[in-house]
């Protein structure tokens, strides 16, 4: 298993409704989730070895939202 944290522009329920279909639809991803409480609303992906950053970095941004990997 790996986790992959990224700095998003996803700050409300309504954008974590509209995205939540595309996540959960990646048979790769094991868990997800948003902190929306956090100022850079990161997104943790819980994933198998399968997943790299670039194909959700490109999955979200193709959706309209801002995404990047998050510095450890």
């Amino acid at each position: 298993m790996k986790l992959l944290i990224f700095k998003t522009d996803i700050e409300t329920k309504k954008k974590i409704k509209s995205i939540k279909p595309l996540l959960n639809s990646l048979s790769t991803i094991i868990n997800w989730s948003i902190d929306t409480e956090d100022v850079d609303n990161v997104l943790r992906i819980e994933t198998t070895e399968n997943l790299h950053e670039n194909d959700i970095i490109d999955l979200v941004k193709t959706n309209g939202f801002y995404c990047e990997t998050l510095a450890d």
